[in-house]
């Protein structure tokens, strides 16, 4: 039960995330967005650890880490480029949808098939993360655009493996330092572009507080999701955490007054369906 909990936090932490972020994006750029929040996220991090005391993880968990950290940020970045491309309905539900399904596959493997209702459970979650992703249409779109899927496939990759490595790097315990080589390696990532591409480090100092908002939401994000890994099972961890498009979409509704359409409902509707299945 509480890895339920915990993956529904994260998935909620995140689409709130993503909420802010893509507000930062719009008024700093993405890639400088993300940037900022990791250098947050960071900070906030030493401070949680002057205080909670945890001890430094080995060398294997350290790399791991790393790793995990500049999977997804490469994931994140790939995201956002073919936004970009003006690929938005395409992009959310199949880079979701691979991210969720890579830690099934490999949780599947490792710790074996999880109960019957939790199988249906995962099904219906996948069709959640599609449905609440849509605009009306847009799986018609989709279907007229396959041939522009590899970014979102990729972007859905580097999420995956982030589930599955991050996974392994605290599976004997611990969060905050694992955090904190994540975004080194997600840092470095990001620098590396920004220097290869001469991009301007500038930002307007005003967007901050959002930048802000947007690396504390991702930190929370991820230590619930280390968390639910933990008490529970990657793959239902990993499929719970991927239901974030619906925190997203519902923040949209509320403080952007954006209207849901009769797919974001159905994709809800499924989404409650499967939290209901997984707990039983």
């Amino acid at each position: 039960m509480l890895s339920i909990i915990f993956g529904l936090a994260s998935a909620l932490s995140w689409g709130a995330g993503d909420f802010t972020g893509g507000l930062a994006a719009r008024r700093v750029g993405a890639y400088r967005s993300v940037f900022y929040a990791e250098v947050v996220g960071v900070i906030f991090l030493f401070i949680v650890l002057a205080f909670v005391g945890e001890p430094l993880p080995d060398r294997r968990a350290q790399i791991f880490a790393l790793v995990a950290g500049a999977f997804g940020t490469m994931g994140l970045m790939l995201l956002y480029h073919s936004m970009t491309l003006g690929l938005m309905s395409i992009a959310a539900p199949v880079s979701a949808l691979l991210a969720a399904a890579l830690p099934v596959a490999v949780g599947m493997f490792t710790e074996g098939l999880p109960d019957f209702l939790t199988m249906i459970g995962f099904v219906f979650a996948l069709f959640a993360v599609w449905m609440i992703s849509q605009s009306e249409g847009s799986v018609t779109n989709i279907l007229s655009h396959l041939s522009d899927l590899k970014l979102p496939l990729l972007a859905g990759i580097g999420f995956g493996f982030y589930f599955v490595l991050m996974h392994q790097a605290t599976k004997d315990g611990g969060a905050f330092w694992h955090m904190t080589f994540s975004r080194f390696g997600g840092m470095a990532l990001i620098v590396t572009y920004l220097l290869v591409t001469r991009s301007s480090w500038k930002i307007d100092i005003s967007a901050l507080p959002v930048i802000s908002a947007n690396g504390l939401l991702d930190i929370g994000g991820n230590y619930f999701f280390i968390l639910a890994a933990q008490a529970g099972r990657l793959d239902v961890a990993s499929v719970l955490s991927s239901l974030f498009p619906g925190a997203t979409v519902l923040l949209a509704w509320v403080f952007l007054k954006e209207r849901l359409n009769r797919n974001q409902w159905i994709g809800v509707g499924a989404a409650l369906t499967a939290i209901i299945l997984m707990t039983i």
